[in-house]
């Protein structure tokens, strides 16, 4: 990385390089990756690429990289690197030692890389569509305004619509109605089978000729049966194909039956290819395809999915009719859990399936709710920005700007999430308070209204231009106005950051107040040498609180030496040697490696502040008082223990006293797993000095000196 010179490049050399990379795509925010082996990729380097909002390692060998609004344009420009036109796709045809790792732990992790494969599939069947579904949902948001002033009425059989009108619905209409047809060419696409094929399988159910089976004209000829279904409206008529029953549905704007069917036909598919000659597979498999999946579509998949989807959307429409306060206050409330996770795509896609329903009058209630979250979370967006104005801190600034106007006019909130919200834990609960007040405000009206909540007719991001497509629009917009303001009030009253944060945040920017360092806290205004830590310039006196001017930290002062102490007993490497390109080419920082002895006790180097505090335990960040950021990384590639063999005893920005507890490693638990207990020491605020120098010996100790730091001369 060290070597690098832009973002893409930097992308690129930090998953391993274009031929450890077996499938990448991306969404609205994120680069995703599925690769050969990710054990090697350090997730704190990531995120010090530039323009790297988050890092999300994944089971599976899957590795997300969050970019924002940007991520189309850095995912062109990762493509057009000559790495990647030179590896072509091939991930090669002979097992390297990372293919069989890749394999082991993919074997080990079990039921967790199904999950993850399961989602993915969800995820990259619909997220390619998303683009389309807002256009539509825009013009749909238009007709509702111009419902609301009276200029036409969309509630009138199309006999009795304007033509321009009827043309307006066909152009919304053409992405809901198609939708089970995209959907399969994505599935198909995903599992890797012409998606071509299973467009043309699904389209089948779309026909005239199909949609024929249930007219009026053959039901009078007694060649269909049709009985009425007063619990859904709506006839449910059954053909006699070739002498077996045939349920006739309508499977336009239909989800889950594509999805459910391309499942099938992969298996299929990729199994005539192993038997057709390949000389005849280009006419062969596809006609074989289209003969075996098409019937079992339309007699067993489609009628299946359809049962599923309404099933589903049943159970959910009687729990909203019969304790809608409850609904309407879970919704927003997971949604804040499942969206950073990629767990919404099954509400996603069930919301798709009310709107194709007649069971729930093709009526969605569940988008209404997730407005809430949507709001709360943009509501705490906005509050950030407003203390990013106020501390002048310009980078937060640029990011809180940029989200919130995704978030507001697009409806995206993973900018947000990622940008912002994830990275600061005081931010969650007051968001979450604001995602119960909307939801609240919605189960109320809907009670004291004699409504069953706020529903919609169509897919709809839930943004500003959107809000028009729900009814009651009144409530829908009172409840998102109190997600909003709750989440703002809170976080401009209690702020976002601890006061360490701050002040640490707004000393690096060289903001100052009347005069004043901007710390927050009075101590900020004059720091001491502590333990662990020795400085050329002469301590500022502990009482002494009336500086006007900064005070550089004690190892920050020109020409300052500081040492470091090691934070546990071990042999030392030098960094060079360390397993891991990442670490040893010094992109994080420079350094040492410890080879740990004994028991795995890691402590501080030295008095500080805790900003890097996994729950896997496996690496540290302290911000030490006296100016040093170290980068303590526990073992190597042990993020995938997940915690196992980890009793972690501090949490991000909690003060440390040198000597002090950080975690307790069980080191049999990293030895079972095969992985490395070789712990890189960084400074990674290396830059900041003249020279990083090991002077610890072969073995350290906890408390004895192991780096020595030297600032620049003035």
């Amino acid at each position: 990385m060290a070597t690098t010179t832009s973002t893409p490049e930097a992308i690129l050399d930090a998953v391993g390089g274009a031929e450890n990379i077996i499938h990448f795509t991306h969404c609205a925010t994120r680069l995703r990756f599925e690769l050969k082996d990710a054990s090697g990729i350090d997730k704190a380097a990531v995120e010090a690429i530039p323009g790297v909002m988050g890092a999300v390692p994944q089971s599976g060998d899957r590795y997300q990289i969050v970019i924002g609004g940007a991520v189309q344009s850095v995912y062109d420009e990762i493509n057009s690197l000559p790495a990647m036109k030179n590896q072509g796709g091939s991930s090669g045809s002979g097992q390297s030692d990372a293919d069989v790792k890749a394999a082991a732990r993919a074997k080990a992790r079990g039921k967790n890389a199904y999950v993850d494969a399961f989602f993915e599939y969800l995820s990259d069947s619909f997220r390619p569509l998303l683009p389309a579904l807002l256009g539509a949902s825009l013009i749909i948001a238009g007709e509702a305004i111009c419902e609301a002033f009276g200029l036409i009425d969309t509630h009138v059989p199309n006999d009795q619509k304007p033509t321009t009108l009827l043309f307006v619905d066909a152009m919304f209409r053409a992405v809901f109605y198609f939708l089970p047809v995209m959907v399969a060419y994505n599935a198909s696409k995903k599992l890797k089978i012409d998606p071509w094929v299973g467009t043309a399988i699904m389209a089948a159910l779309l026909t005239p000729e199909y949609i024929f089976l249930s007219d009026k004209a053959l039901q009078e000829k007694g060649v269909i049966d049709c009985v009425h279904n007063a619990s859904v409206n709506s006839d449910l008529c059954t053909a006699h194909i070739a002498g077996l029953p045939m349920q006739l549905n309508n499977y336009g704007g239909q989800v889950f039956v594509p999805l459910m069917m391309v499942a099938i036909l992969a298996l299929v598919y990729k199994g005539l290819v192993k038997v057709v000659p390949s000389n005849v597979q280009m006419v062969f498999v596809p006609f074989l395809s289209f003969v075996i999946m098409m019937p079992v579509t339309a007699f067993l998949i489609g009628p299946l999915g359809v049962w599923i989807g309404t099933g589903l959307g049943t159970a959910l429409f009687w729990l909203n009719s019969h304790a809608p306060i409850i609904f309407a206050i879970l919704i927003p409330m997971v949604y804040p859990f499942l969206v950073p996770l990629g767990l919404h795509w099954p509400l996603n896609a069930l919301m798709l399936a009310n709107i194709a329903s007649a069971a729930t009058n093709h009526t969605d209630f569940i988008q209404g709710p997730m407005g809430a979250w949507n709001f709360a979370c943009f509501g705490a967006t906005a509050a950030v920005l407003v203390w990013s104005v106020r501390d002048k801190d310009n980078e937060m600034r640029q990011t809180a700007t940029g989200a919130l106007f995704a978030g507001l006019l697009g409806g995206i909130s993973e900018p947000s999430l990622y940008g912002i919200h994830l990275r600061f834990k005081r931010i969650y609960p007051f968001m979450l308070v604001g995602c119960a007040v909307g939801g609240l405000v919605q189960g109320i009206g809907s009670m004291l209204g004699g409504i069953e909540g706020v529903t919609t007719t169509t897919f709809a991001f839930t943004s500003l231009l959107t809000i028009p497509v729900f009814n009651p629009m009144w409530l829908y917009g009172i409840s998102v106005a109190a997600a909003f303001a709750t989440s703002f009030f809170l976080i401009v009253t209690f702020g976002y950051r601890t006061k360490e944060e701050r002040a640490e945040a707004l000393a690096a920017a060289g903001v100052t107040k009347g005069g004043n360092t901007t710390a927050s806290a009075p101590a900020k205004a004059a720091e001491t040498p502590k333990a662990g830590a020795t400085a050329a310039a002469a301590p500022v006196e502990e009482g002494d609180r009336t500086a006007k001017a900064p005070t550089p930290k004690p190892a920050l002062v020109p020409g300052a030496v500081t040492e470091i102490a090691s934070p546990l007993k071990a042999t030392t490497m030098d960094l060079d040697k360390v397993p891991d390109p990442v670490f040893s080419s010094g992109a994080v920082g420079q350094g040492v490696g410890l080879e740990p002895q004994g028991d795995i006790v890691v402590t501080a180097p030295a008095d500080g502040t805790v900003v890097v505090a996994p729950s896997s335990g496996h690496a540290f960040g302290i911000t030490l008082d006296s100016g040093v950021e170290i980068l303590i990384h526990v073992g190597l590639d042990t993020v995938n223990l997940e915690g196992q063999g980890f009793d972690v005893k501090v949490s991000q920005g909690d003060r440390v006293s040198a000597g002090q507890e950080l975690v307790r490693v069980d080191r049999s638990v990293i030895e079972q797993a095969g992985y490395p207990l070789t712990t890189p020491v960084l400074v990674t605020n290396t830059a900041s000095f003249a020279s990083v120098e090991v002077v610890g010996g072969d073995s350290v100790e906890p408390g004895e000196a192991l780096i020595k730091v030297t600032a620049p001369e003035a």
